[in-house]
């Protein structure tokens, strides 16, 4: 059924720079692969998976100040020795023409003040009324997965051209949790390419295990304060297949409750960090898939100025805009 895409846009255009050779550049010399792999990915999900509504969602903040706030380290090794994001030098003249290729093609791209692109999808996933799609290589927003409304993620794992449609039984079988305990597991496990520590001595195995035991994390940590599952066994965790009831068959071990109280206050914070927003500022936008670019004059323009004659005419293609 068609229904709302969003587009992990950072995403994208990374996979797309370090996919396409830098030897592709418009007429002056300039780079041009990441426009041009991203408007290629576009055109081939719209062409393959024909959405009724498309968002390409960006980053206004991509290391926002309530996650830094929590966890001082958050994404802190990529920070560029003068501030900012440390970008790849050819990639950085390509994000305006992005930018202004997309506004003139009348493809929605938003934004929120203080937020990540994360938080946007999150936002528009919620406010969705109907099926929604998911275009990210971020593992992040496996979080988002809901078979019930129905949320899934296409996960591109080499390129748009090999999708791996993730939903609730993937999550499960990817990572051995119920199905939309992934923020959770997560939390515990950490993410050192996000500079989230994680619970120290708590791996995938052991965080895969006791999210499925206690159901969530909250109830984990009911459980280390003195609720059901409590205990002070010292046997051996739940294999991460036990089925996710969230009532607890064995109590924590000795050395699980050591570990767990000794990062209680990165516990206390993390989920926050690790959860992307629901409620970002997201503006109301039209997202249907633009029947004719916003902007023909200016978008022939950038395609001559930029060697994007080709992109466009597939990215038309796909929308099926008039000749």
């Amino acid at each position: 059924m068609p229904g709302l895409m969003l587009l992990d846009t950072p995403s994208l255009y990374y996979r797309a720079f370090y996919g396409v050779p830098e030897s592709v550049t418009a007429p002056d010399g300039m780079p041009v692969n990441a426009v041009r792999g991203l408007l290629d990915m576009i055109a081939t999900l719209v062409r393959e998976h024909s959405p009724a509504a498309l968002a390409a969602c960006m980053d206004a903040d991509w290391r926002p100040a309530f996650r830094v706030a929590a966890i001082p380290s958050y994404k802190a090794h990529r920070l560029a020795p003068g501030g900012g994001e440390e970008t790849p030098e050819a990639l950085v003249p390509q994000l305006p023409v992005i930018d202004r290729v997309l506004d003139a093609a009348g493809i929605a791209r938003l934004g929120a003040e203080g937020y990540e692109a994360d938080d946007v999808i999150g936002t528009l996933a919620a406010r969705a009324a109907g099926p929604v799609d998911v275009v990210t290589g971020d593992r992040d927003l496996f979080q988002l997965v809901d078979d019930a409304r129905p949320v899934r993620v296409l996960y591109t794992v080499r390129g748009i051209k090999n999708i791996e449609p993730v939903d609730e039984a993937a999550v499960t079988a990817r990572y051995g949790i119920p199905g939309r305990a992934y923020a959770d597991f997560a939390v515990l496990r950490g993410d050192p390419s996000d500079g989230l520590p994680g619970v120290p001595g708590v791996g995938d195995k052991t965080a895969a295990a006791l999210v499925t035991r206690f159901g969530s994390l909250a109830a984990l940590l009911d459980a280390l304060d003195g609720g059901p599952g409590a205990g002070t066994g010292d046997g051996p965790a739940a294999p991460p297949t036990a089925p996710p009831t969230g009532s607890p068959t064995a109590p924590l071990t000795k050395a699980q409750r050591a570990r767990l109280a000794a990062a209680l206050d990165y516990l206390d914070v993390a989920p926050a960090v690790v959860r992307v927003a629901r409620d970002a500022p997201v503006p109301e936008a039209d997202l249907r898939l633009p029947a004719a670019p916003r902007d023909p004059q200016a978008l022939a323009d950038l395609g001559a100025r930029y060697g994007l004659t080709g992109p466009l005419k597939r990215l038309a293609a796909a929308l099926e805009w008039p000749a």
